[in-house]
């Protein structure tokens, strides 16, 4: 089930946690499989194979993606818009859906999965939805920002141009 907020800019839905895989590329159906099949084995080294399926709610908004546990509201994961590289429904499992995010502070990239009933395919597009409005609002704003710095050069430009007329005025009169 989905709910949206009072603002309408925040959707979450309850899904099944399956895990959270550190996975060697960004991008692709066959990490998302790599990352299904890494879960299916135990792992004694490694807590997050080991944890149960978890019903969890997956917040979605145009800065991020926000993992919290079902009973207590306890952030899990979050992964900003930005860092998302990827996002599908494994094709083996229709039902089972995940996506790749590089981890903000070091150079790797994790993937989490997740399993949904009915909104494995809904939420793939939503996702995508979301990261390309998250990455066309960034290219605006980088845009402006652009504009802001060029115009701020020119500006820095005329201003000297002024002083050096105005040095060469002064230089005629006397």
């Amino acid at each position: 089930m989905s709910d949206t907020s009072e603002d309408d800019n925040e959707i979450s839905f309850r899904v099944k946690f399956l895990g959270r895989v550190e996975v060697v590329r960004p991008v692709g159906l066959q990490i998302l499989d790599e990352a299904a099949q890494s879960l299916k084995t135990t792992d004694k080294y490694s807590p997050e194979k080991a944890a149960k399926k978890s019903k969890v709610h997956l917040f979605l908004s145009l800065s991020g993606i926000d993992i919290l546990e079902n009973k207590t509201k306890f952030l899990l994961y979050t992964c900003p818009l930005s860092t998302v590289s990827f996002c599908a429904v494994l094709p083996s499992s229709p039902k089972v859906f995940g996506f790749v995010a590089k981890h903000p502070a070091a150079d790797m990239y994790h993937c989490y999965l997740f399993q949904s009933k009915t909104f494995s395919h809904v939420l793939v597009s939503v996702i995508g939805d979301a990261f390309r409005i998250s990455k066309k609002e960034e290219n605006i704003r980088g845009g402006r920002d652009l504009i802001v710095e060029a115009l701020r050069h020119k500006n820095k430009m005329l201003q000297k141009e002024n002083s050096e007329l105005k040095r060469r005025l002064a230089g005629q009169t006397d």
